[in-house]
């Protein structure tokens, strides 16, 4: 399997005793098969796997029109819902693409994002 970005080899990578994704020997990005990258979000230690750099990734983020590595159709680019400066590449029958440093950062929900729909106090000159 070749990278949706740069076009170099995929390798696996493996994250305990049963799950392996596959990882970009360019860019450092990584591809997950439908459910890995939620399953892998709460995982300890899992930020591990996302090896590359992360000014690389921010680099490739730019490139959003590429193909699934399973199928070839063109990928859905998304923003994630909670953390809203995330963009992945996701095919909805295969699986998702994280540019280096995404998913350390999909995993890693900052206390500011967690807080960020709560609404302010009032104040009590409001009153």
């Amino acid at each position: 399997m070749d990278c949706p970005k740069c076009n170099a080899p995929m390798e696996e990578a493996t994250y305990g005793r049963n799950m392996t994704i596959d990882r970009c020997t360019g860019c450092q990005g990584i591809w997950f098969d439908l459910g890995e990258a939620e399953q892998l979000k709460d995982k300890w230690m899992s930020e591990f796997l996302d090896t590359g750099n992360a000014k690389t990734g921010k680099a490739n983020n730019d490139i959003t029109d590429c193909a699934c590595p399973r199928c070839g159709k063109t990928m859905e680019h998304i923003k994630d819902a909670d953390q809203p400066h995330i963009g992945y590449e996701a095919c909805a029958e295969h699986g998702m693409y994280f540019d280096a440093g995404e998913f350390t950062d999909f995993k890693q929900v900052t206390l500011f994002e967690k807080n960020d729909g709560i609404p302010a106090p009032i104040s009590a000159t409001a009153c």
